[in-house]
């Protein structure tokens, strides 16, 4: 393992580009006014911090993000909450819309056309080591070893991955690989995914997580761009070439995870369906979560309002749950639930198994039960959800796995709905 110093030396001579230009269809309403990096996670934080906090945690502090999809509110956050980084010595959280720079009839085909699209801006940086990142996964992870890793393998392309199971693998780009961490295939989303050399039970699916030489992946963009058969996305054109030629490795997340708890796998969660989103809050409710957000040596930094503390008053029972800044709970019962910021729980209510964006009002008497609530939603008093499937599917988006979204225009669609 490289020494302390030359890690830095590393990540001073590294960029980061984070793609975060995805809708996240998966995700259905939560989406439809913002891209998925935007979306709210963990009752104060966007999706996109946790892969801006492991860049400037690790000390790399050159950051491109890139943007497309309905990005207004990814822009104002990133505005409001990453713009503490001093451009006078070389540190910036650059944003990088879909301007047609290159061809003024397309915007981003791809994930490898996106950064094809700021190669300009990328070069001006002078990088040696280009670290390409995914802006909507939940993990702690210190790119600063997986770059010293890197450049200590001789590889021209490293690649994270995490242990799955072969069913969870086939939403992912998984490979293969030999003794020495070598990836000798990868396949995208594949129906039979090829599984570890010693556990027939799982496979190894990429984080999305990519550490490139320079010059090389400028090199592999260009030819890329210039075959007008491929769909210029890096799981389905430019890794699969890559390895094909065997000039890509393997990087275990285990090696690179932070603050991993004892007796708990290395904690890394793509939260593109709802029941992957809501069961990764209620992560967080547990007695030890997996995910631990109070290290005070990994942070996770963001952007929130200036609020009170969080206020419980005569309330018949709150436990395993997390509330945010300017919440209010009043005679409720509060049960491993997530509160973002200025949520208010009027007396009688029953909260249980829930997420509430910020902003949620609960109506006196109403009960919540494995509830999504998006931002603004005004509960009204004595509704009942999370009872009953077959009226929850019937007034609200009701998942396979038992999760009830609900959102303000489905709630101003509720024939008793009252403003009132």
């Amino acid at each position: 393992m490289s020494d302390p110093v030359s890690t830095q030396q590393l990540t001073r001579k590294s960029i980061a580009l984070i793609l975060a230009g995805g809708r996240g269809s998966r995700l259905k309403e939560l989406t439809d006014r913002r891209a998925k990096p935007a979306v709210y996670f963990g009752g104060k934080y966007r999706i996109i911090d946790f892969a801006l906090s492991n860049c400037v945690n690790s000390g790399i502090r050159r950051i491109g993000v890139v943007t497309q999809y309905k990005s207004h509110s990814l822009l104002r956050h990133l505005q409001h909450g990453w713009n503490f980084l001093r451009a006078e010595i070389n540190e910036f959280v650059d944003l990088l819309p879909a301007q047609q720079r290159v061809d003024e009839s397309s915007w981003y085909r791809g994930t490898a056309d996106a950064v094809y699209q700021n190669l300009d801006i990328l070069k001006g940086h002078h990088p040696e080591y280009v670290v390409v990142l995914a802006g909507d996964h939940i993990y702690k992870m210190d790119y600063g070893l997986a770059l010293a890793n890197h450049a200590a393998s001789g590889a021209s392309c490293s690649i994270a991955c995490i242990e799955t199971s072969l069913e969870e693998a086939k939403g992912f780009g998984v490979m293969a690989v030999d003794a020495d961490n070598r990836i000798t295939d990868f396949v995208e989303k594949p129906e039979h995914p090829p599984c570890m050399p010693n556990n027939p039970d799982q496979a190894l699916a990429s984080m999305g997580v990519y550490v490139f030489n320079a010059d090389f992946l400028y090199d592999r963009l260009e030819q890329d761009i210039a075959n007008p058969d491929s769909a210029h996305d890096f799981g389905k054109n430019i890794i699969p070439q890559i390895v094909a030629d065997g000039q890509a490795v393997a990087q275990p997340f285990g090696k690179y995870c932070v603050g991993c708890m004892p007796g708990h796998p290395a904690y890394w969660r793509d939260v593109g369906t709802i029941d992957a989103y809501w069961q990764a809050n209620l992560d967080l409710t547990e007695i030890t979560p997996s995910l631990n957000l109070y290290d005070p040596d990994w942070p996770i930094w963001t952007y929130q309002r200036q609020l009170p503390s969080a206020k419980f008053v005569l309330n018949e029972s709150v436990t395993h749950s997390v509330a945010a800044g300017g919440c209010i709970i009043t005679g409720s019962t509060l049960r491993s639930s997530v509160l973002f910021s200025q949520c208010i729980i009027n007396s009688g209510g029953k909260i249980t198994e829930s997420v509430l964006l910020p902003d949620v009002q609960v109506g006196k008497g109403a009960r919540l039960t494995k509830v999504i609530a998006d931002r603004g939603c005004r509960i009204p008093a004595g509704l009942v959800v999370g009872e009953n499937p077959v009226e929850d599917a019937r007034r609200f988006r009701y998942t396979d796995g038992g999760v009830t979204l609900i959102t303000p225009q489905m709630l101003a669609n509720l024939p008793d709905f009252s403003k009132n």
